[in-house]
């Protein structure tokens, strides 16, 4: 089975080559309850190890085909991080990916481990997740292997923010009924307050999970943004705007709920109706809003507040 796949297009990192480090099975140190393959106990090592010479023969052909890349995306079916060779293979990807940028989705599970700590700071873009900061939280959702600490998952994402120069993005995924309360939500801001990074992916279930339970609509992603410090770059990331039901906002609503969150057009799409739209609009040509591009993603807020948005 070839450890290449795509290339796809990401609203989000663009036209992404993915490498798939367990294409085989499932290997992760997570087994958590929205996982879209198939349930399997969190283990802590890759027992199926596919040998760096074979991923590189294959992403060299990969390449010849697709030269008109983004990213080279490094996945896995399970978590990245635990492919034993992993500081190598980066090493031999930067040695052909030209101008192309490297990107791995890892769970953080393991960037307490200085060597894999080591290893994402020669990536170009790192995106790390974060679903709940409370321990009991953690446990209930992403259902750990045994010794994984939330706690120090948090300081490492946190001194992993300052040391690494590239982009760095969190995503947290909310389950209905699990970390989407008060308490879960404060406990997120509060261990994302001092974590630099471009952008704070928020989002749902949108495929079908691996255990029963269920997504948030996304009037609920939308009220739980709002909650997050406005200092953080929170972006919501959703299938769901369909099923949203467009609402009429006045000027002043306008600029009050991009002032407490910036929103892209698709949530606009999402949260305004057909007249609001046209004042949104209008409010632009005068000035009164703006637009800030966070790493391929286009947000609008009142143009007072661009200034003293906090920026890597």
């Amino acid at each position: 089975m070839s450890v290449i796949f795509g290339p796809v297009c990401s609203r989000r990192f663009g036209a992404s080559l993915g490498i798939d480090l367990s294409a085989s099975l499932k290997q992760c140190n997570f087994d958590c309850l929205y996982c879209e393959l198939t349930p399997a106990k969190a283990i802590r090592h890759q027992h199926d190890v596919t040998p760096v010479d074979t991923i590189v023969a294959d992403l060299r052909s990969a390449l010849r085909e697709h030269p008109s890349l983004d990213v080279i995306t490094i996945t896995a079916n399970g978590e990245p991080t635990m492919y034993p060779h992993l500081d190598e293979l980066i090493d031999r990807i930067d040695g052909i990916k030209g101008e192309i940028q490297t990107l791995i989705l890892s769970n953080s599970a393991n960037l307490s481990d200085e060597n894999v700590f080591n290893t994402l700071l020669k990536l170009d873009q790192v995106k790390l997740s974060l679903d709940a900061a409370r321990p009991a939280t953690f446990k209930k959702i992403d259902r750990p292997a045994e010794g994984i600490d939330i706690g120090r998952i948090i300081d490492a994402i946190e001194r992993f923010s300052h040391r690494f120069s590239g982009k760095l993005f969190i995503e947290i995924l909310f389950v209905k009924g699990v970390n989407d309360a008060s308490e879960e939500i404060e406990a997120l801001n509060n261990a994302l307050r001092n974590v630099r990074c471009d952008r704070i992916d928020i989002g749902t279930i949108d495929r079908p999970p691996a255990y029963p339970v269920e997504g948030l609509s996304f009037g609920e992603l939308h009220a739980i943004a709002h909650r997050f410090d406005p200092a953080l770059p929170i972006h919501i990331v959703s299938r769901t705007h369909a099923s949203a039901q467009p609402g009429s906002y006045s000027d002043e609503e306008i600029l009050t709920t991009l002032d407490k969150r910036p929103l892209t057009q698709d949530d606009m799409n999402a949260l305004f109706d057909d007249a609001s739209q046209t004042r949104f609009q209008k409010l632009c040509n005068e000035g009164r809003i703006g637009k800030i591009e966070r790493s391929n993603v286009i947000f609008y807020l009142p143009a007072k507040n661009i200034e003293r948005k906090r920026s890597k």
